[in-house]
């Protein structure tokens, strides 16, 4: 990796790659429980609150046992307001009880709790599952690119994505705009990580200061 853009994308992935699923201590598998603890952190990612709180509260979720939608939907409003605010997501935390509780539900009564079913349902669609995503209260359009985003290390169809938040992230760093490029000046970095990288580039200039710092661009 050569020249002024392979630095700044070097540095990048070195000081910020990681998912959010990482961040929030899930072990991403193709299995029921790490999916849908990833729908719940893509719903609260995609909320307008700092990203650290939304994390933070997707473990509150997880501490309070409330880690699939069993014991979701079982949960009383209370529980789910109380587990957001440990987090800190305080903001919207009455809101987002009533769409964790509903989400839940919908989950366990259309996809049998499974998110694979969804995935099935979609048949190889990306397109098909974005909206399928969209139909669980809350998610919308942003939390189903952050879902798709953070699942494409477990669901092949998804990737490569980079899409266009990471592309944001791409130009307040000055690189190219090309997803096919931007992945082979990142060489074997996945996908998923260098998205989520490009993303914390997007929300926070400061980030990008840093990287830009770092790879000695002025």
């Amino acid at each position: 990796m050569a020249g002024r853009d392979g630095r700044v994308v070097r540095a990048l992935v070195d000081a910020y790659g990681r998912t959010y699923a990482e961040e929030a201590g899930i072990e991403l598998k193709n299995a029921p429980q790490p999916l849908y603890r990833l729908l719940v952190l893509a719903h609260l990612l995609s909320a307008r609150i700092k990203g650290s709180i939304a994390v933070a509260s997707a473990r509150a979720l997880h501490e309070a046992g409330l880690r699939d939608p069993r014991r979701m939907a079982g949960a009383t409003w209370q529980e789910r307001v109380d587990a957001l605010g440990r987090g800190g997501y305080r903001r919207y935390d009455e809101r987002t009880a009533t769409q964790l509780g509903d989400e839940a539900e919908l989950l366990t009564e259309r996809w049998g709790g499974d998110l694979r079913r969804l995935r099935e349902e979609a048949d190889g669609d990306v397109g098909a599952l974005r909206r399928l995503l969209q139909e669980f209260p809350g998610v919308g359009p942003v939390g189903a690119d952050i879902f798709l985003r953070e699942v494409q290390r477990v669901w092949p169809e998804a990737a490569p994505r980079l899409d266009a938040k990471a592309l944001q992230g791409a130009r307040r760093l000055e690189l190219p705009q090309d997803p096919d490029r931007l992945l082979d000046l990142a060489e074997r970095t996945e996908p998923a990580v260098l998205a989520a990288a490009l993303v914390r580039a997007a929300l926070d200039r400061h980030v990008a200061e840093d990287v830009l710092g770092r790879a000695g661009t002025p």
